[in-house]
């Protein structure tokens, strides 16, 4: 009776290599799936989690509020956020504050897509782009800068005035579709720029000097 068991238990064991070479003896004869990456594209699927993107109210004004809330419910610990205060003199979103500093760290992020759902205002979405790879850990934290959409015709770059007549909720509502006319970028002095006039005056007294 031993020996009938010892049968049984070892039987199965030595038919496990054979079937695993069955497996390799049938993809033998299988068409290749090799993709020709980076000669040909591959298209992904159009929710495809990808790079990230600040967006912008038809006007041209940010949609981001500087709220956090992407950076708490990041489970990497890859979104850094600064929030300030819009000013009538500099103003980049509709609301009372805006993301002055917006970071995203690729070398940490898993791309999982938490940050969007936790954005109140949907500013913040995921392209398609999955290209990121890069040679230093430094060029793989993205700015504000190269975060933010780019703009269309019907749009000023920010800072810039709220569409006259508007409120905050205004623009929620889908009420502007683009910047009102006569609309002019506003001068950023919290990034560093100089108003052209007192740059002009500058310039008239070092000539009289």
């Amino acid at each position: 009776m031993a020996d009938e068991s010892n049968e049984k238990d070892t039987s199965p064991g030595f038919m496990n290599p054979v079937a695993g070479f069955g497996v390799t003896f049938k993809a033998m004869f299988k068409k290749r799936l090799t993709e020709q990456y980076p000669e040909q594209q591959k298209t992904t699927a159009p929710r495809f989690h990808g790079r990230h993107q600040l967006n912008r109210h038809p006007d041209g004004l940010e949609k981001c509020v500087g709220c956090e809330l992407c950076a708490w419910a990041c489970p990497a610990d890859a979104i850094y956020v600064e929030g300030a205060d819009n000013t009538e003199e500099e103003r980049y979103s509709p609301g009372e504050r805006y993301g002055r500093v917006y970071q995203i760290n690729y070398a940490r992020c898993i791309l999982c897509g938490l940050c969007i759902e936790a954005c109140p205002t949907r500013a913040l979405t995921m392209t398609n782009e999955f290209e990121l790879a890069d040679s230093s850990r430094a060029n793989l934290i993205y700015t504000k800068e190269q975060l933010l959409a780019g703009l269309e015709d019907t749009m000023v770059d920010s800072p810039h005035a709220i569409y006259p007549g508007m409120d905050e909720q205004d623009y929620y509502r889908g009420l502007v579709t683009e910047a009102a006319p006569g609309t002019e970028r506003q001068v950023a002095v919290s990034k560093g720029e100089k108003p052209a006039e007192g740059a002009g005056a500058a310039e008239a007294e070092e000539v009289e000097a």
